[in-house]
């Protein structure tokens, strides 16, 4: 088990380290220092890899998995100066995707002034393509390997599907769902689900700059045909919702709801509530034991917490 910790700001922060636990206690069994800080992570299981993007700084770092040695880095996104004058890099990194089918991997590079789609290729590891025009702050990725696409979305309400054999965007949408965060494809469902945020803070902007704005429900799982980005279903969650994980062998779905501090599990049928566990705030990303029925939670701290304090990972065994 892996997990990213960023570490801190600053020349007294401590250190950003991957972190491998012990599946069943979450002990520390390791450390591996890096060289950057880290957010995202992606483990590419078949070739002892784990890929993490450093967000702010417009880097990929490669490890090792079997010798928990750093192998490479990806430069991606390049320094740009600002309206004030700073030097900052042009797009920042959150989650990845693998594709190993096409030994590729896809990060998608944030900005509010215009994203883009970061394509390496995972055998020379090497940037292979930048494809702009990804609109403001592009957060969602998932991939459909079978039907060879790769959907995109962002938090402006548009959806986007990528053709991942030509790497051209076969399709972008306007869609009903504004801060569309995460996505997750179902391929027995052939369907796309999304957290839908609503956070008041992004709509306050978004009403102060775009007059006439009016912000959807959010606080919600959306369900999309991707062939069509019609949405079919709308599914309540708790407040703040972010990342969301599909079980397909047992149809269920995980999602964590970083404001009301509960991770939700829901029928992914049926969409019904199936259980709600209560997690201290805030609950943020997940990883799924698909053999031996068990998930994994990482626990950001809230503003109450202890400056510098640890924050956690949760285990629920089902």
């Amino acid at each position: 088990m892996f997990v990213a910790s960023a570490g801190g700001f600053g020349d007294d922060a401590p250190a950003s380290k991957v972190l491998r636990l012990n599946p069943d206690t979450l002990a520390i069994e390791a450390e591996i220092t890096l060289p950057l800080r880290g957010f995202g992570v992606v483990l590419d299981d078949a070739q002892d890899r784990l890929y993490v993007s450093h967000g702010l700084d417009g880097a990929i770092s490669v490890i090792d998995t079997a010798s928990g040695r750093i192998i490479g880095r990806i430069a991606l996104a390049a320094k740009v100066r600002g309206a004030d004058g700073k030097e900052k890099f042009e797009h920042h990194f959150r989650e990845l995707v693998l594709d190993a089918a096409h030994h590729r991997l896809y990060a998608p590079g944030l900005s509010s002034e215009g994203s883009a789609l970061y394509v390496i290729n995972t055998r020379t590891l090497q940037l292979e393509k930048v494809m702009d025009g990804f609109g403001p702050v592009a957060t969602g990725i998932a991939l459909d390997a079978a039907g060879q696409r790769l959907f995109v979305s962002n938090l402006r309400g548009n959806l986007y599907e990528v053709d991942t054999q030509n790497l051209t965007v076969a399709q972008s949408h306007s869609v009903g769902a504004d801060q569309l965060i995460n996505l997750a494809y179902d391929t027995r469902g052939q369907r796309l689900l999304a957290t839908d945020q609503g956070l008041d803070a992004i709509n306050a902007r978004r009403q102060a700059s775009e007059p006439g704005f009016v912000p959807t429900p959010g606080n919600r799982v959306v369900v999309f045909d991707p062939a069509t980005a019609a949405i079919t279903a709308s599914i309540p969650t708790g407040a703040g919702p972010i990342a969301l994980l599909l079980d397909e062998a047992r149809q269920r779905l995980f999602v964590t709801n970083r404001g009301a501090g509960t991770v939700t599990v829901f029928d992914a049928r049926s969409h019904a509530l199936l259980q709600t566990f209560e997690l201290p705030k805030h609950p943020n990303s997940l990883a799924f034991d698909a053999r031996r029925n068990v998930l994994y939670v990482s626990v950001k701290n809230g503003r109450e917490a202890e400056r510098g304090g640890a924050e956690s990972v949760v285990r629920i065994a089902f």
